[in-house]
């Protein structure tokens, strides 16, 4: 699966937010560009983490090497197809950012 480009995506992001931004200060309506302005920043911030999990779910599912005997050979001890050298990404670890920026929230 192809996946959009993250410049597009925040790319997409800061056109939405700078239309209302726009409709705001022709409107001379402080508060609310103060309002988008913050609200934009969250959403950025938001956005990053989930593409950056993205990419990190994305490199786990590539194909790994097959293992030594072939397909029927069994597993490593503990489980782990791949050497140790090169564990990949954390998916706990990302899992655990997103719960402590919900709390942010």
């Amino acid at each position: 699966m192809t996946f959009r480009p993250r410049a597009r995506i925040l790319a997409n992001l800061e056109s939405i937010y700078r239309e209302a931004y726009e409709r705001a200060k022709a409107a001379g309506d402080q508060a609310r560009m103060a309002d988008l302005d913050a609200a934009y920043q969250r959403e950025q911030l938001l956005l990053e983490v989930l593409l950056d999990l993205r990419d990190a779910l994305g490199s786990l599912s590539a194909p790994t090497e097959e293992r030594p005997g072939g397909p029927g050979a069994p597993r490593r001890p503990g489980g782990k197809d791949r050497p140790d050298k090169n564990p990949g990404p954390d998916p706990i670890t990302a899992l655990e950012t997103i719960r402590r920026i919900t709390r942010l929230r």
